[in-house]
């Protein structure tokens, strides 16, 4: 971050709290906030995945299969962080359930495409309706300038997988 920006940032949380604690910096309490909605967002996908008798990570890979489409196991592997067995074990759920199909990669014979199965995401729509409503009305409440910037945020943040720096250890 620029020295400027940096300043900014400290002098605008600069001097400590009513209780004492020294102030935190504006990217400590982006950073907080961030941890907080994560916290949040998990534990409601955790219960939305009970009400229709998935656990959090079939979800989660209905959620992948959603924003990425029809996908091979290993790259559902590497958008996941599962091992091929995790993601096997994963589909083999969703596929019971009713949630995904399992076809020939037309692509490539020797490997399968999974794709959703769009009659039974009627299943999960009711569930999220509320959060997305909420998420749209808040972003509609920012001007342009601020959205774009918390656009290039996210841009950045899903450039590369959250664990990167782990793997390489």
């Amino acid at each position: 971050m620029p020295p400027s920006t940096k300043a900014k940032s400290q002098l605008a949380v600069a001097g400590p709290d009513q209780t004492g604690a020294p102030a935190l910096t504006l990217e400590d309490r982006i950073s907080l906030e961030m941890c907080k909605f994560i916290s949040s967002a998990n534990f409601f996908n955790a219960q939305a995945a009970e009400k229709v008798g998935l656990g959090p990570t079939d979800l989660q890979m209905i959620h992948i299969l959603h924003l990425y489409g029809p996908s091979t196991p290993s790259q559902l592997g590497e958008r996941t962080g599962l091992s091929s067995g995790g993601v096997t074990v994963a589909l083999d759920r969703l596929e019971k359930a009713g949630f995904i199909r399992r076809r020939p990669n037309p692509k490539d014979r020797r490997s399968l495409l999974v794709a959703l199965v769009p009659s039974a995401l009627g299943k999960l729509k009711g569930l999220f309706e509320g959060v997305q409503a909420r998420g749209r009305r808040l972003l509609a409440s920012l001007p342009e300038r601020d959205l774009e910037v918390v656009l290039r945020f996210f841009e950045a943040m899903n450039a590369e997988p959250l664990d990167r720096e782990s793997r390489h250890k």
